[in-house]
């Protein structure tokens, strides 16, 4: 479901030297990301190479979960049009936050990874506390012979371009403004597991998906949906629900449920690949089943006419 040609991901002792690295985290790679790693693709002296931290020091630190817009696996696909040859994921761990930011810059982007140039955004932080920044690893390397690009924050007119604004407009079920942000649709994937069957039963079967625990994903609610499943060259309208079961069992966990609409198709096993287009409705509970099903009927008919339009 990768359409691009997959770059290789790799820890930074098996990666192609000497590089020319975009350092940070990059995820949702909006406008102003890829401004960063345009310098370092651009007449680079060096294999062109994203370079991140995996997990997000904050999980490692502070043990707070980061969820993330694109995983490692989406990341390298989304980079390989851009010109970037490969994806370097920096283990992250407690030794390598005690690392000055003198050491760092000397051992890892320096002597493994054999950094020609290095390009960064204007908010870039690392080494022990964050006690480095942009000035610091231009002073550090500097005395390596190795050029450092510092670009500006990028703005639009809501403000400076950022992950967690489009973190804040999935959130709220707005699609459209994070489609926008990252100049590209949102989509997610995740493989068909058993459900209850309570669906089938009410007369609209659907795919119980597994995603993967650390991607992000939009507020709860029932969207128009497309749907590419298998090797279908072309995605399926759909309509999705994420969230729990209120009216069958408000105490269940949240799930993804995905209902192919006018396909009757065995999705079991089978990995579909999810971009929600609109947010039709929020949650909730009804005083019955059949107050439920014919809900779903109606939403089935909405998200129809949202994806025609589309």
């Amino acid at each position: 479901m990768c359409t691009a040609t997959l770059i290789p991901l790799c820890p930074p002792q098996q990666a192609r030297t000497p590089t020319a690295l975009a350092l940070g985290s990059f995820d949702g790679l909006h406008a102003g990301h890829r401004r960063v790693i345009e310098a370092v693709v651009n007449n680079a002296p060096g294999v062109p190479t994203v370079v991140s931290f995996w997990p997000h020091p904050r999980e490692v630190l502070y043990g707070e979960p980061r969820l993330r817009l694109d995983l490692p696996t989406e990341k390298a696909c989304l980079l390989a049009p851009l010109g970037v040859e490969q994806l370097v994921l920096v283990p992250f761990d407690r030794a390598l936050a005690s690392l000055s930011a003198e050491t760092f810059v000397k051992q890892m982007l320096i002597h493994t990874l054999k950094a020609q140039r290095i390009a960064v955004g204007a908010n870039f932080r690392f080494g022990r506390n964050r006690e480095g920044d942009t000035n610091t690893l231009q002073q550090l390397a500097a005395a390596a012979g190795v050029e450092v690009m510092v670009l500006p924050i990028l703005e639009d007119t809501e403000g400076r371009m950022s992950s967690s604004r489009i973190r804040s407009a999935l959130s709220e079920g707005d699609l459209q403004a994070a489609t926008t942000l990252m100049g590209r649709p949102y989509r997610f994937r995740g493989r068909v597991v058993s459900g209850r069957g309570l669906g089938r039963k009410l007369g609209w079967p659907t795919a119980n998906l597994q995603v993967d625990g650390r991607k992000f994903l939009p507020g709860l609610g029932v969207y128009a949906a497309w749907a590419s499943v298998k090797d279908e060259s072309e995605p399926l309208a759909a309509v999705m629900n994420l969230g729990p079961q209120p009216t069958v069992d408000p105490t269940s966990p949240s799930a993804v449920e995905v209902h192919l609409l006018d396909q009757q198709m065995d999705l079991e096993g089978c990995e579909v690949l999810v971009e929600p287009i609109q947010r039709l409705r929020g949650q909730q509970r009804f005083a019955n089943l059949e107050e439920l099903s014919t809900q779903i009927g109606r939403d089935a008919d909405l998200a129809r006419s949202k994806l025609k339009a589309r």
